[in-house]
């Protein structure tokens, strides 16, 4: 679909739908209002008529009205003017988007990115619209040997916006929120796929076609390498599996020559079974999505790429199955990682940790600003914070709030939980430094308390994001979360990069 910025009154702009909000109690938003004028208050006859109410993501389409330039007027439901926010605002776009596919329409001409949100600009708006649409179109049925029927009418859809001099800002968002969009994508592709069509093979294989399409540079480790490296807690996962593990490095040469770069590790667990703490059966088919963390990684290197970020970011994911077999590790063995640390395994099943020490170790080499992992780590994060924020640790203040700052821009949060030394002690092992789990108490913080070991040596940030990654039940799939969240975290710091630049300029 064709997707652009429109800077024009509805009652003169020509489309096949223009798209305009009502606010409960009847109330027309302003674009509506004057639309309305221009047809005789039609729109106003229809409501006080009873035909819709406003409410929250209600949708009524009403056909050519004379004096209209469109063909059709689709009134969306805005709820209650003085709780429109965020959420309202990005519900009511979705649901634009699904009635604007239900008709016959060829193009839109969406006005809801003129309403006031309160506390948010038009580049903002721009970027959220463009992924509440792309999220309702979104479809994964790739496999289907029917895939679902889409709507092949709808070619082409605009934004539009009433002031002339927010035009610049909202080109620049529709393209941000396109490249951002297409990141989402390519995480939610690859979380959706199943175990045996997404191996770590098919990771890596993945990863160079991203590389060679985004000028990305791309290094994939095998298992001898990872010999050589002493990644043996890594491998120590893999043992089980008959597919060899993989681990791939990607780079963004963006910044200048010689600007430290910015890590982001993905945990990428393409099926996690437990292995011998093997999981019970009910929606074991759901741990093909223990590979988001990987999947939100590539996500936003490919969005980063497309804006051609002037920053310097590394992709780095450990990728390996989780299976039980004759040969994988056992509850009470002791592996040596590759920081020397000794790790004695009391349970299988806590193996994110185990992948992940390891790159964190290896990622030393980069020198970085910072390290950001992503994971879907522990089903205690869930039980903390459920499906709607990302749980977030850091060894420093400033990273975290960095983080916490892009979530809540980018309608993807996280709520950070503490790092206090006093949780290290669950870790405590009689055989080895340490053991892989704390116990049921603190099993989020616990995690990343072992995995903060290995991060003495830069500013860390860890994102468990086992609750946001994907959805269960009826609207079973990936959500492509945290892309916004980190894309937006590195919009941030190449906003921060530029700036500098420009004050070095100067002088």
């Amino acid at each position: 679909m064709e997707f652009s910025i429109k800077n024009e009154v509805p009652e003169k702009l020509r489309s096949t739908c223009a798209i305009v909000g009502v606010y409960e109690n009847q109330t027309l938003s302003t674009t509506a209002k004057i639309l309305d004028q221009s047809i005789n208050a039609y729109l106003s006859d229809t409501l006080r008529r009873g035909d819709m109410d406003g409410k929250l993501g209600s949708t009524l389409l009403l056909q050519k009205q004379p004096g209209a330039k469109a063909e059709r007027i689709l009134l969306v439901g805005l709820g209650k003017e003085k709780e429109f926010g965020d959420k309202a605002y990005r519900t009511a776009i979705a649901a634009a988007t699904r009635q604007l596919g239900k008709t016959g329409a060829t193009d839109g001409a969406n006005y809801l990115t003129d309403l006031e949100v309160k506390n948010r600009d038009v580049t903002w708006k721009i970027r959220q619209a463009v992924l509440a649409t792309q999220e309702a179109l979104y479809r994964c049925d790739q496999l289907k040997s029917k895939p679902e029927a889409a709507n092949k009418t709808l070619k082409a859809l605009s934004f539009c916006i009433s002031q002339h001099a927010d035009l610049a800002a909202a080109k620049t968002a529709l393209a941000e929120g396109l490249a951002i969009a297409e990141g989402m994508k390519l995480a939610k592709d690859l979380g959706n796929l199943p175990g045996n069509i997404c191996t770590p093979t098919y990771l890596a294989a993945e990863a160079k076609k991203l590389a060679k399409s985004h000028r990305l540079a791309v290094e994939v480790l095998d298992r001898s390498a990872m010999e050589k490296l002493g990644m043996n807690t890594l491998l120590s996962v893999s043992r089980g599996s008959r597919e060899p593990p993989k681990f791939i490095i990607m780079h963004h040469r963006g910044g200048a020559t010689g600007s430290k770069p910015i890590v982001l590790v993905g945990k990428g667990i393409t099926f996690d079974s437990g292995g011998i703490s093997l999981k019970p059966g009910a929606e074991m088919d759901e741990m093909k999505y223990d590979m988001s963390g990987a999947a939100s990684v590539m996500g936003t290197l490919k969005a980063a790429a497309t804006m051609k970020l002037p920053l310097n970011i590394i992709g780095v994911i450990p990728a390996s199955e989780n299976l039980p077999d004759g040969a994988a590790s056992k509850p009470g063995d002791i592996v040596t990682s590759m920081s020397g640390q000794t790790v004695e395994i009391l349970n299988t099943d806590a193996e994110g940790r185990l992948v992940l020490c390891d790159a964190l170790t290896y990622v030393e080499r980069f020198d970085p600003a910072c390290v950001v992992d992503v994971a879907t780590l522990t089903g205690a994060c869930v039980i903390s914070l459920g499906h709607v924020a990302s749980g977030l640790l850091a060894n420093n203040g400033g990273l975290a709030n960095e983080l916490l700052d892009a979530g809540q821009q980018a309608c993807d949060r996280a709520w950070q939980l503490p790092l206090w030394e006093d949780y290290q002690e669950q870790l405590q092992s009689n055989f080895a430094d340490m053991a892989n789990i704390g116990g049921r108490a603190a099993g989020s913080i616990t995690a990343a308390c072992f995995l903060s070991r290995f991060t003495k040596k830069y500013a860390w940030a860890h994102l468990d994001i086992a609750g946001t990654a994907w959805r269960s039940g009826k609207e079973k799939g990936s959500t492509g979360r945290p892309v916004p969240l980190l894309t937006q975290f590195l919009l941030s710091r190449a906003g921060q990069a530029s700036r500098a630049a420009g004050k070095s300029k100067r002088k």
